[in-house]
């Protein structure tokens, strides 16, 4: 069909003008194609089944590569998707697609034959996930938020015990603290802190089925008089509290919960208290969500700007002590998420489809680019409510 050489042409002729430093190999049909400039011919090479799958991309972007490796449209014959999807965003492929008036035209016209043709169906989100499928690629905390590596080649438990064991540094816990955790999940931070630290505490989340496993492992690891988890609206929440967290939180909120939200962390905080929010953001002017992670994965879901996150903090008298944006460890993390995935999830395909689960391995394979190559950040936000609190010499 014309449409599908035409927009094969403009695809390849779009590699062939932005990405530098290497060559990617496409086959199509039979013959092949190399696009991209630089002496080093990369170790990517893309096999496209279905030739609508360039007009698919260049209609709809990582909406439509998405859709397009759900719909085995084109597979990956050497290298690795995320390699692939390093390269597309460490050159900005996604904001040239309307630079010139021609590539412009050509970008409507397939996104025209796309809509026509119906460019995808919903097959599955983050709300349709039980336990098993996150136990599929989880560490055994079912820990769903970026570690810290102090090393590469860390496994993904020690990824997940450093990032809790410098949250709990940073928070400055102690024996006797209570600790408030906010959207605590299975509750890995209340029973690191708890065991490493003496803390106690109280968790919350709106999930039935995350407050009976994490009272699983609270009373298997003998903390039931320590800890508390309860299935509780953070608005409706009451307390005081030494210690605040809120780990991925932010991500599950709207932009009109922001005030509510930090209104709450100020009034739960006791005198001299600490917080820490820990939350994927934006480092960029506009945040712009990222089309394909609304439709399947997290719809709904956002990314708040530094600023958003410190000027509502402002705005409750709660001062900033330190900053941190650690994106680049998510990539090692996304790793063994996706590694873990590709191993195990075949036992979840009778139950789940095939699709769904593409559409899981496409997003953790877009979590290892974004955080190589991308304007995504992971922010650790430490504050107080003391204007005299003691700032450490050292970040931790």
């Amino acid at each position: 069909m014309l449409i599908n050489t035409i927009a094969r042409d403009t695809f390849l002729k779009l590699i062939d003008d932005n990405v530098a430093g290497c060559r990617m190999r496409f086959l199509v049909e039979g013959r092949e194609y190399l696009a991209g400039t630089g002496p080093s011919l990369s170790a990517v090479t893309v096999n496209v089944q279905n030739p609508v799958f360039f007009s698919r991309v260049l209609a709809f972007g990582n909406l439509g590569m998405g859709e397009a490796f759900i719909d085995r449209d084109f597979e990956i014959a050497g290298g690795s998707l995320p390699d692939f999807l390093t390269v597309l965003l460490r050159n900005r492929l996604d904001q040239k697609l309307g630079y010139s008036p021609r590539l412009l035209g050509t970008v409507l016209m397939n996104r025209a034959y796309s809509t026509l043709r119906g460019k995808g169906h919903r097959v599955c989100s983050y709300h349709d996930a039980g336990n098993d499928l996150f136990q599929a690629f989880l560490d055994s905390t079912l820990t769903f938020s970026s570690g810290y590596a102090f090393r590469e080649d860390e496994d993904l438990e020690a990824l997940q015990q450093n990032k809790l064991d410098r949250i709990c540094r940073k928070l400055q816990l102690h024996p006797g603290d209570q600790l408030l955790d906010i959207g605590c999940g299975c509750g890995s931070l209340l029973i690191f802190a708890a065991q490493n630290y003496g803390a106690s505490g109280v968790g919350i989340t709106l999930s039935d089925e995350q407050r009976e496993r994490a009272q699983r492992l609270v009373s298997e690891r003998g903390l039931g008089d320590r800890i508390s988890i309860l299935c509780r609206d953070y608005r409706d929440f009451e307390g005081s509290y030494s210690k605040v967290s809120a780990i991925g939180m932010m991500a599950h909120l709207r932009r009109s919960d922001y005030n509510g939200f930090f209104r709450t962390i100020a009034r739960v905080m006791k005198p001299g208290a600490h917080g820490i929010i820990h939350s994927y953001g934006c480092n960029s002017a506009r945040n712009q969500h990222d089309a394909f992670l609304q439709r399947y994965i997290f719809p709904g879901s956002t990314q708040p700007t530094l600023s958003e996150i410190t000027g509502k903090l402002g705005e409750n008298d709660l001062l900033v002590l330190d900053v941190e944006n650690n994106v680049r460890h998510c990539k090692y993390t996304f790793l063994q998420w996706l590694n873990n995935f590709r191993k195990n999830s075949p036992g979840l395909v009778v139950k789940y489809g095939e699709k769904y689960l593409r559409a899981w391995e496409y997003y953790l394979s877009c979590g290892v680019a974004a955080a190589a190559a991308s304007d995504s950040a992971l922010y650790q936000v430490l504050f107080t409510n003391d204007r005299a609190a003691e700032i450490p010499l050292h970040r931790v």
